[in-house]
């Protein structure tokens, strides 16, 4: 995924702007369910700053955007009590769906822009040189988003998604998925490096994209 040393600053802000969001919505969807430790952590903010992992959110999506390596890259986690809500089932279920929900929304934000750009002409005229930059970094959101959210939401741990199913497993079968957890890096890892994860997110992908375009 190597790009134009020059476009790494604003391909970096939406980075940003979107692990922002995602654990933002995190923290304000377990604090409508009871658990008010994420805002007690500072964590109910859009300021990049509080969600900023050294290792996963700096080092290695810039070490992947300047050699072209495989793009790996993560926020500081939201932290969560469940013990605190009054619903644990579905308040770890809403909280773990907020952070996806809010990549899909910002993907819905930057799609319907993309489409009004395309489908108006004269707005292309408009921009001038900025049509190129500004068409790029749209579909930048845009792909940036609709991975996020396709990403976490596989039932792998730590990812969102696997927090939805061990809640909706049965109890013996919850438990037996449990014991897959301390492992679930080391499959995330092995899905993307043998390319299923791409396999997965990518038909979406195009899907997206035919929408546009078409």
């Amino acid at each position: 995924m190597k790009i134009d040393p020059a476009f790494i600053p604003i391909w970096f802000v939406i980075f940003l702007l979107s692990l922002s969001i995602h654990e933002a919505a995190h923290a304000w969807t377990a604090e409508r369910f009871g658990d008010p430790t994420g805002r007690y952590s500072g964590r109910v903010t859009l300021n990049p700053m509080a969600h900023i992992d050294i290792i996963g959110t700096i080092i290695f999506p810039l070490m992947s955007l300047v050699t072209g390596a495989m793009f790996f890259g993560w926020a500081k986690p939201v932290p969560v009590d469940l013990s605190q809500m009054k619903d644990r089932k579905w308040g770890d279920i809403c909280v773990s769906l907020a952070g996806p929900v809010s990549n899909i929304i910002l993907a819905i934000f930057f799609f319907v822009a993309m489409k009004v750009v395309f489908l108006s002409p004269g707005l292309q005229a408009s921009m001038g040189e900025w049509q190129q930059p500004i068409i790029r970094t749209l579909f930048t959101g845009l792909s940036m988003n609709v991975v996020l959210a396709v990403f976490n939401l596989l039932p792998i741990p730590p990812l969102d998604g696997s927090h939805v199913l061990q809640n909706l497993l049965p109890a013996r079968a919850a438990e037996a998925f449990e014991t897959i957890r301390p492992y679930g890096f080391v499959i995330l890892i092995g899905l993307m490096m043998t390319g299923v994860t791409g396999k997965i997110i990518n038909p979406i992908f195009d899907v997206v994209m035919r929408g546009i375009v078409g």
